[in-house]
């Protein structure tokens, strides 16, 4: 595995990590075993703890 020998700055994090946020990955319920459904899951709260903790921050 080869790494990046370059340390990212915080915004350039940030700017990676709204990247990969908005990437276009397709999900295949047909396809999805018990483990995938269970990370979607966990992802949906965790986007969901994300927004509420924006929110928050906002009022």
């Amino acid at each position: 595995m080869v790494r990046n020998s370059k340390v990212l700055s915080k915004n350039e994090k940030m700017k990676k990590l709204f990247g990969a946020k908005n990437e276009d990955v397709e999900f295949s319920a047909v396809e999805a075993d018990r483990d995938d459904i269970e990370a979607l899951d966990r992802a949906q709260a965790a986007d969901r703890r994300q927004l509420h903790e924006i929110i928050e921050d906002e009022e």
